[in-house]
């Protein structure tokens, strides 16, 4: 007789008891005795044995049923084996997902990074390091610096690549990557054009165009404009530098930016300011956060080939 008080009422209990022994369960339906199904799963064969029968003890009816030297589905085995086939399948998936995810040579790093970094600066870094961790997966993330420093400290992004760093805030582990100048970008016909330098004061009464609020170049634009001794009229306000440059080119004011690419864009000169002034680019992350190995492999992939040989953070998690 069946003693169905074993039977638990509610299906999420049932699930949670039948799981671990769900594997063993699709390995016997898929060979068909016990103990080629205790070879595939490398385990003894009385475990596997044993395990079955109490499953069928805790459903109140067998799973399995001998035949002859082999074994047999029953018709609640078969259901049970069915649902372990599709459960299996998803978490061997995810277990998949999980040995990629701590293998510093198969896992997969968010990467953010402004705008601006994206065309000169990134590239090459992803470049070099795939020479040396080919089967490595990345997910690119492009925005504002603070949205690129939200996004990385909700866990949305791994580590990422802003200017200026938040390296006086301890919650942030930092690396500086490399220094990059900044520049006056005037129009051509612009009264300072011809000069090989100028102090950032001397454009205090004209018009600038700049990024928008939460992007890095504004945060330092600002800065250097209030060591200036000035508060700058912006005129326009950009996504994008490109965009900035091009209102440059119109005549509708001046830019702080750094050097173009390609050289300056036709229309504009690019004058070196007295004292020089610079944007440090480097990488952030949470600093009590424990990187994935591919995360950490990258990130100091990214130290050793950037400008600089140090850091500004040196005991790393």
């Amino acid at each position: 007789m069946v003693n169905q008080s074993a039977v638990p009422d509610d299906a999420s209990q049932l699930a949670a008891h039948l799981a671990p022994a769900l594997a063993m369960l699709r390995a016997v339906a898929a060979e068909g005795h016990l103990t080629r199904a205790a070879e595939t799963l490398g385990v003894p064969q009385p475990t596997v044995s044993r395990a079955l029968a109490k499953l069928g003890d805790r459903l109140g009816a067998p799973v399995i049923v001998r035949q002859g030297r082999g074994i047999h589905l029953t018709r609640a085995g078969t259901i049970l084996a069915a649902a372990a086939e599709d459960a299996m399948r998803g978490l061997e998936a995810g277990c998949r997902a999980v040995l990629e995810e701590i293998d510093p040579d198969r896992g997969q790093v968010t990467f953010g990074f402004q705008h601006t970094m994206g065309s000169t600066l990134v590239p090459p870094l992803l470049r070099g390091f795939r020479d040396e961790h080919p089967h490595v997966r990345f997910g690119l993330v492009q925005g504002p610096r603070d949205a690129m420093l939200a996004r990385t400290w909700a866990g949305e992004i791994d580590l990422c690549l802003v200017s200026p760093l938040p390296d006086r805030d301890a919650r942030w582990g930092t690396a500086p990557i490399r220094e990059e100048p900044l520049v006056a970008v005037l129009y051509v016909r612009h009264r300072l054009a011809r000069r090989r330098k100028l102090r950032l004061a001397e454009l205090a009464g004209d018009d600038f165009v700049a990024t928008r609020q939460g992007y890095g170049l504004r945060q330092i634009f600002t800065g250097l404009a209030e060591c200036a001794g000035f508060e700058p009229q912006l005129t326009f306000e950009s996504e994008e530098a490109d965009t900035v440059r091009g209102l440059v080119t119109a005549g509708l004011g001046v830019a702080l930016l750094p050097p173009a690419d390609n050289g300056p864009t036709p229309g504009t000169v690019e004058v070196p300011l007295d004292p020089p002034a610079h944007r440090t680019i480097g990488l952030a992350w949470p600093a009590a956060r424990t990187l994935p190995p591919a995360v950490r492999a990258f990130r100091d992939f990214t130290r050793t080939h950037g400008d600089f040989n140090g850091d500004r953070r040196a005991d790393f998690p």
